[in-house]
């Protein structure tokens, strides 16, 4: 990464409040029907936006990686469809981005920031598609399908009986993991993108099947332990949680002594619990593209201590997966898509201590 990137990268995260609250103001300045159509709230929303959308654009510049920021402002137009927003609003406010910050930086920086926020810009004005996660033609695909609108309906019963249905017909748990679990938890996302359901039926969705994944532990929790170990833990406030912990579940089940920690945990007692643990391998987790500067920094403070510094360090997520290579910016060893690739990088991370480059064709081989 070079100098100025990162430089660049950190600027703007230290002072994306502050722009927000003016790019916001210039905004309803330009359009005064914004207060008409949106109200009061609108405006505090608005700021909202501008925050993350400059944020975003940090870590984007910082890991050097416009795919990150392009992905970003393509899944926010969707999003902001649902509540009336156009794509030319959008549009808009990036320019009014794009104005605000060649008052605030100067060069270098100031290009690195714009190249950037330029290919955002254009992504405002393409088509996106947003298709279904789940489909008939895959693995208990139909069974997805039926799960999701069980969850939907609030019919928690008639879901858990469909998963035990499945289990008795000879699914594994791992099955229900791969093929209904996670398919369902992308689709409930896509679905409240999309303003199709509401933020409390995408957390009642999420509830159900962390309640179902904690329901059949007694059916798998038995397995021998091989005396490996996994720590694993999210960065920041994150709050996408499942993800990971459906991860630690499935090296449960190939034999790993595991610690799940979550989210919120501060690095220290990360750190202090790799030691205590005497971890082979730690997993980290970010599902929000402008925590990635804090999964750097807690690698690096993982690295700095003598107890902690021989770990090995896979990563996953929603930016590793948009930039296959952005866990080699990070520092990490590793990377995997998912829980069933995830144990296979690990089982070679502690075979062969390989180098990044080796450790790459591990990660590509890995994945389904």
């Amino acid at each position: 990464m070079s100098m100025s990137h990162r430089e660049a990268g950190e600027r703007l995260l230290q002072n994306a409040g502050t722009l927000a609250e003016k790019i916001t103001e210039k905004q309803y300045r330009l359009q005064p029907d914004l207060m008409e159509r949106f109200g009061p709230i609108g405006k505090i929303r608005t700021k909202e936006d501008s925050r993350y959308s400059l944020s975003y654009l940090a870590e984007s510049v910082l890991v050097k990686s416009p795919g990150l920021f392009i992905h970003y402002i393509s899944w926010l137009k969707v999003l902001l469809a649902g509540y009336r927003v156009s794509a030319e609003d959008l549009e808009v406010n990036l320019q009014l981005i794009k104005e605000s910050l060649e008052e605030e930086f100067e060069h270098p920086y100031l290009e690195f920031l714009l190249e950037y926020l330029e290919m955002g810009i254009e992504a405002t004005r393409q088509s996106e598609s947003h298709r279904s996660f789940i489909h008939a033609s895959l693995p208990y695909g139909l069974e997805a399908q039926a799960y999701v609108q069980h969850l939907l309906h609030n019919q928690r019963k008639e879901a858990f009986e469909l998963l035990e249905t499945e289990l008795d017909a000879g699914a594994s748990i791992r099955d229900l993991y791969r093929y209904i679990f996670q398919p369902a938890q992308y689709e409930i996302g896509r679905l409240w993108q999309q303003s199709e359901i509401s933020v409390g039926q995408e957390h009642f969705c999420t509830a159900a099947t962390q309640s179902f994944i904690s329901r059949l532990y007694s059916r798998w929790l038995l397995q021998p332990n091989q005396g490996k170990r996994l720590v694993a833990a999210c960065v920041g406030s994150e709050q996408h949680e499942i993800g990971l912990r459906m991860l630690t579940d499935v090296f449960e089940m190939e034999g790993w002594d595991t610690y799940y920690l979550g989210a919120n945990v501060p690095n220290g007692s990360i750190v202090e619990a790799i030691g205590q643990h005497e971890s082979d391998v730690v997993a980290i987790s970010v599902t929000m593209t402008y925590h990635l500067h804090l999964a750097k920094d807690l690698i690096q403070r993982i690295r700095s201590h003598a107890e902690t510094a021989h770990v090995k360090i896979m990563v996953g997520g929603y930016p590793f997966n948009i930039d296959k290579e952005l866990w080699r910016v990070v520092g990490a060893d590793g990377y995997a898509p998912g829980a069933e690739e995830a144990v296979a990088v690990a089982e070679r991370l502690l075979i062969h201590p390989v180098s990044l480059d080796n450790m790459s064709a591990a990660s590509e081989s890995g994945k389904g």
